[in-house]
């Protein structure tokens, strides 16, 4: 797993518990995945065909700085599949996993199309 981006828990981004909001967490992973999956497959055609199970392991206060990270699964003939870790920077805590997001590469008309892309083409290796 290799960790791509890290991000600062501001005020906006806290639930009532003045814990870090779920969704805004959700909506980091999604885009740090999107970009990921949109250079891997050189195209900006992605979207978002799937989320496994996501677990909550701890949680991150104000002032924590975070860091995404994504690791390799596989790879089909019009999708790129990663596994997701968030951790707290500073003390490793994993404060959320996923084993699986999906994602697709389409056509302008929005259903999926073959990236032409392979595991030996993509230089990556399997987690």
């Amino acid at each position: 797993m290799k960790f791509y981006s890290r991000k600062l828990i501001k005020p906006g981004d806290l639930n009532a518990r003045n814990t870090l909001f779920g969704g805004a967490l959700l909506r980091w992973i999604d885009e740090e995945a999107g970009i990921y999956a949109m250079t891997k497959l050189n195209s900006k055609n992605v979207v978002t065909k799937y989320i496994s199970e996501i677990d909550f392991v701890n949680s991150a206060k104000q002032g924590d700085v975070i860091e995404i990270g994504l690791g390799f699964n596989k790879i089909g003939k019009t999708s790129i599949s990663f596994s997701c870790e968030v951790r707290n920077l500073f003390t490793k805590d994993v404060i959320i996993a996923i084993d699986n997001i999906v994602f697709v590469n389409v056509d302008e008309a929005g259903n999926s199309k073959a990236h032409g892309k392979t595991l030996e083409n993509l230089n990556l290796v399997k987690k």
